[in-house]
């Protein structure tokens, strides 16, 4: 199992008590690996958004060396957490030399983040047409909106059937998710405010493409095969039935609407319902 490091004040950047609007206190981190990190803040009383959006996030800039101004560093990052919860989770990538991560990743409980609270997205349920089953496809830190929608009541009262697929390279990258999805299964409050049978609807199908794990492969390639579908004992996807929600990098969300509209899935929209939608937004 990964080891879940407690984020320590050696590793810190100071990012304390910063004079601005929209701030946000930091509640909780954890790391999951080198490269993966979550955290939770506060929630803005007025904040209302539908589970699967996204906000824009993050901390103010070095100053400015001639005015000594300070401009925010903001990026968009999916909410992780369902629109019924009294705070904001976020689940994100490190990356060192990164404008905002390489500082954004040393956190901790008590400092804040700048948080605009408009969110927006395509991975809302109001973009896709009536459907039996729901596909969630990720890669990576794209996981982090359908860890919103899988503890949404909506979800399981809109579908039969709720499948969620996880490609990452490593073991270790899986193990948000599937943590996350352990919860969900064990949580009272969850099987009490969803239902207890509408969670058995849930199907969880993690695959790794560089490390050996129970399930190799790119979601992709298994879906060409068949092998997905074999493994889960469901027909292919069916434009009559099945609907799917894509959140990727740019060359596997590329590759996943090719495939989804082979199968006659049409690309949806908050303004036009159809079959399928996909985040642009994110970049893993």
């Amino acid at each position: 199992m990964t080891e879940q490091r407690p984020v320590k004040d050696s590793d810190a950047t100071p990012v304390r008590k910063m004079a601005i609007p929209d701030a946000q206190t930091v509640t909780e981190v954890t790391h999951w690996t080198d490269r993966l990190f979550s955290f939770r803040v506060t929630r803005p009383a007025s904040l209302r958004f539908r589970s699967g959006e996204f906000v824009m996030i993050g901390l103010m800039g070095e100053p400015d060396p001639k005015t000594g101004k300070q401009k925010p560093l903001l990026r968009a990052y999916s909410i992780a957490s369902p629109s019924w919860d009294e705070e904001l989770e976020f689940y994100s990538i490190k990356v060192q030399d990164g404008p905002l991560t390489s500082r954004l990743q040393h956190i901790q409980p008590g400092d804040e983040i700048i948080l605009r609270p408009k969110p927006v997205g395509t991975l809302v349920h109001d973009a896709l047409l009536p459907g039996k089953r729901i596909w969630f496809f990720a890669t990576g830190t794209g996981f982090a909106p359908f860890a919103s929608l899988l503890r949404d009541p909506q979800t399981y009262e809109d579908y039969d059937e709720v499948i969620i697929t996880h490609t990452c390279r490593e073991v270790g990258e899986l193990e948000y998710g599937r943590k996350l999805i352990e919860e969900i299964r064990a949580d009272e409050m969850l099987n009490e405010l969803i239902g207890a049978e509408n969670l058995a609807k849930l199907r969880y199908y993690p695959t790794t493409t560089r490390e050996e794990s129970p399930k190799m492969g790119r979601i992709t390639d298994l879906m060409r095969s068949g092998e997905v579908f074999a493994d889960l004992g469901v027909e292919p996807i069916n434009p009559e039935t099945d609907r799917a929600m894509v959140c990727g990098n740019l060359a596997f969300n590329l590759e996943i609407k090719e495939l989804l509209e082979g199968y006659g899935l049409e690309e949806g929209a908050n303004s036009d319902p159809k079959q399928y939608v996909v985040e642009k937004a994110f970049l893993d």
